[in-house]
C-alpha cells in the first residue's frame, strides 16, 4: 500500500474516532490486530461493544466508501470482534458491527456516515 493511501486511512480513522466521541461513545482500542486481521476502532456505546470499521475514500468514483464492506469482511469482523473480547476479558451486554464511511472533499469538513448494527 502506498504512503498516500495509508495517510488517507488513518486521517479517515481519526475523523471516525473523533466523531464517535463526539457523539457519546467511549473509544477503548483502535488498530487492534488479531490473528486474521484488525479493527480499527474498538468502542464502547453504553455497555455494549462496537467494532468499528473505517472506510475512507477522496470522493466517490469508485462507489460509496461502505460499499467496500462485503459479507466476508463482516464475518471476519465478527471473529476478530470475539477474539478481541477473549483477550481483553471483557464482558458487555452485547457487541455490534458498524461502518464509519468517510468521504474526504477537496477542502471543507468530511462528509461523514455512520451505520450502525451493519451486522
Amino acid at each position: 500500500m502506498d504512503n498516500a493511501r495509508i495517510a488517507v486511512g488513518r486521517h479517515g480513522e481519526n475523523v471516525a474516532a473523533r466523531f464517535l466521541t463526539e457523539a457519546g461513545y467511549r473509544v477503548v482500542d483502535r488498530n487492534w490486530r488479531g490473528v486474521r486481521g484488525e479493527l480499527d476502532i474498538v468502542a464502547l456505546d453504553g455497555d455494549e461493544l462496537v467494532v468499528v470499521e473505517v472506510k475512507t475514500r477522496r470522493g466517490t468514483g469508485y462507489g460509496h466508501p461502505a460499499e467496500a464492506v462485503t459479507p466476508v469482511k463482516l464475518a471476519r469482523l465478527k471473529r476478530l470482534a470475539g477474539q478481541w473480547l477473549h483477550d481483553h476479558e471483557t464482558r458487555v451486554a452485547s457487541v455490534r458491527i458498524d461502518v464509519v464511511a468517510i468521504v474526504l472533499g477537496r477542502s471543507g469538513p468530511a462528509d461523514v456516515e455512520h451505520l450502525q448494527g451493519v451486522c
